[in-house]
């Protein structure tokens, strides 16, 4: 009789287990996944001839100051297919990054839509399959080596290509999986690094990415083009030892003017060694060409600039001492301590990046 009672109650509580399992896959809905990441940065610069005006780059215009960089609030969200980001800035590297936004940067030349200058970034996006994404909203650029985010990168000025080139696109675009390490994106997007605009034009923009099975190599080939303007831009990743890393950057941009075609172009070797993982350094080595003047800065010269940057990491915390220094083609670019014309320009600041 013990038996029977002890077999009836085994049963019981398998059978009870059985459906309780049958329920749970049934009613209960994966829990959504959301990650939240945070970072502010400062730097002091200062000048060797004392002028603000020799930073021809992004993010670091001021000399012989303590500067706020940027505070930055992400939040990634995804439940099932579908995914959200919401990526805030705020600071002057925000400004200038959504420089056409508010009251633009320099001020007067936004749109006074005074929050979009805080969003850095702000999409959706949905999966249909493990094979393609589908996204909207506005992202950072595809296009070059480096990003907007201090904590992303190991130099802490920024090259000419970055500067020149795209910060973002406000569109839509297909990510496709090719197989392996091969994908590849395509969209159409507002006029670059513009948030709203009034204008009938877009922009293409496409990527085609791949890499080697030990990812020790990566590629990246990018393109955006419009109306009397296109851009191709190539990315590569070299991996040679666990401390020692080579990345290039060679992009070139072409614009129709009064019927002809001319262009500028940058090509930036990154030399990264990691003796420990407490302290890294940098070596960038730029060329810019734009003697046509057909960039923004309108330059009509050519620039060599060679910046070297120390990573020293203390958790999470990165402090950047770095050394820069620029040579141009023509005298008329810099300006020396007693205000006269050279053609060289140096600059040494300091840097703390915090991501949490």
């Amino acid at each position: 009789m013990l038996k029977k009672k002890l077999k009836a109650t085994i049963t019981f509580a398998c059978l009870g287990a059985v459906c309780a399992k049958a329920q749970t896959d049934s009613t209960k809905k994966p829990a959504p996944a959301t990650t939240f990441t945070y970072s502010v940065d400062a730097y002091y610069r200062s000048d060797f001839a004392g002028k603000e005006t020799n930073n021809k780059t992004s993010f670091t215009n001021s000399n012989n100051s303590f500067e706020l960089g940027m505070a930055s609030v992400r939040v990634d969200h995804s439940f099932g297919k579908i995914a959200a980001t919401a990526d805030l800035g705020f600071g002057r590297r925000a400004a200038e990054f959504s420089y056409n936004d508010g009251s633009g940067y320099p001020t007067g030349g936004g749109n006074s839509y005074s929050t979009l200058a805080a969003v850095k970034q702000a999409f959706i996006s949905y999966a249909p399959s493990s094979k393609i994404k589908f996204t909207v909203g506005k992202w950072a650029t595809h296009v070059g080596y480096e990003v907007v985010d201090a904590y992303a990168n190991r130099n802490y000025s920024m090259s000419y290509g970055f500067s020149y080139g795209p910060f973002f696109h406000t569109g839509v675009r297909a990510d496709i999986s090719l197989g392996g390490k091969s994908a590849f994106m395509i969209g159409i997007a507002n006029p670059t690094d513009y948030s709203t605009t009034v204008s009938n034009r877009k922009v293409a923009i496409a990527q085609f990415s791949t890499g080697s099975k030990d990812d020790k190599l990566k590629a990246f080939l990018n393109f955006q083009g419009g109306t009397g303007f296109s851009q191709f831009d190539l990315v590569l990743n070299g991996t040679i030892t666990s401390k020692f890393a080579i990345n290039y950057d060679g992009t070139v941009q072409s614009n129709k003017n009064t019927g002809s075609t001319q262009s500028w172009s940058s090509n930036a070797l990154y030399f990264n060694y990691d003796p420990t993982s407490k302290f890294g350094l940098t070596l960038r080595g730029e060329y810019f060409d734009d003697m046509k003047a057909t960039s923004s800065g309108a330059f009509g010269a050519s620039v060599f600039a060679a910046t070297l940057s120390g990573n020293i990491h203390l958790d999470n915390l990165t402090i950047i001492p770095e050394i820069r220094l620029d040579n141009a083609s023509t005298n008329t670019l810099f300006t020396k301590t007693s205000g006269d014309p050279t053609k060289s320009a140096g600059n040494f600041l300091i840097a703390a990046v915090y991501k949490f």
